[in-house]
């Protein structure tokens, strides 16, 4: 029988949550918090295997708890704003939850729970266009940034800085391999060993050399280089989305 913790800072939450549990008795509670401090000793030291979690918690946020949960346990987040319902985190979550839940959705996430028991650390689901990215920034700083704001992502060893449209730029400890298993592939496409680009943001082309063209984005003031051994792949891109290069 899985035992649940269930962590928000919102007593009427916790009471719908609780309710909606009760028609599946497969699922033990062991306990509840709503408060940050709590919250942190009860994922210390609680004996659970799942752990449904408010996104927004009062003073903090749910992924500031993230660092207390034990390693084999699954994830739930709770989030009581659509904007937040992000199908890929620098996580292993299983799944998330809108406020109001309905009991059909939960349903589907438990039994996501049971499926994916024996499996603790699944890949990470792909992203697709109209999504939000969590990005974990550093210093313990977090921030959503939706997906069709990124211009491109250019390698850092193990880490990456993202570009976005308004001209700001995010570093984030990710390799471009993690990223480019993770992005919708018929809109973001490699286009150097160190580059990925965002091709509904592309503008157009000019030939450099033979070996080198640059890529125009919205967004970027400056070209982005891509190197010939891609240019087929990014041309099949193209012409897929009604474009050329």
């Amino acid at each position: 029988m899985p035992k649940a913790l269930l962590i928000d800072d919102e007593p009427a939450a916790r009471d719908d949550l609780r309710r909606l549990l009760a028609a599946h008795p497969e699922v033990a509670i062991a306990g509840e918090s709503g408060r940050a401090k709590a919250a942190e000793e009860m994922l210390r030291t609680a004996d659970y295997d799942l752990v449904f979690l408010d996104v927004e918690l009062r003073g903090c946020t749910g992924f500031d708890l993230l660092p207390h949960v034990r390693p084999e346990a699954r994830i739930i987040f709770v989030t009581a704003h659509s904007h937040y319902a992000v199908r890929a985190f620098e996580v292993n979550a299983l799944d998330y939850l809108v406020k109001p839940i309905a009991a059909a959705r939960l349903e589907a996430a438990l039994r996501r729970a049971a499926t994916n028991a024996v499996d603790p650390a699944p890949a990470t689901p792909s992203l697709i266009p109209t999504d939000l990215v969590h990005l974990k920034i550093g210093n313990g700083t977090t921030r959503f940034v939706a997906l069709a704001d990124i211009v491109d992502i250019e390698s850092d060893e193990n880490y990456s800085t993202v570009r976005l449209g308004n001209g700001s730029h995010v570093l984030v400890r990710r390799t471009l391999k993690a990223w480019e298993d993770a992005l919708p592939a018929a809109q973001f496409v490699r286009v150097h060993r160190t580059t990925i680009v965002n091709l509904a943001r592309y503008r157009g082309a000019d030939r450099q050399t033979e070996r080198t063209t640059a890529l125009h984005f919205d967004g970027l003031a400056e070209p982005v280089q891509a190197s010939f051994r891609y240019l087929p792949e990014v041309r099949a891109h193209l012409a897929a989305l009604g474009r050329e290069l």
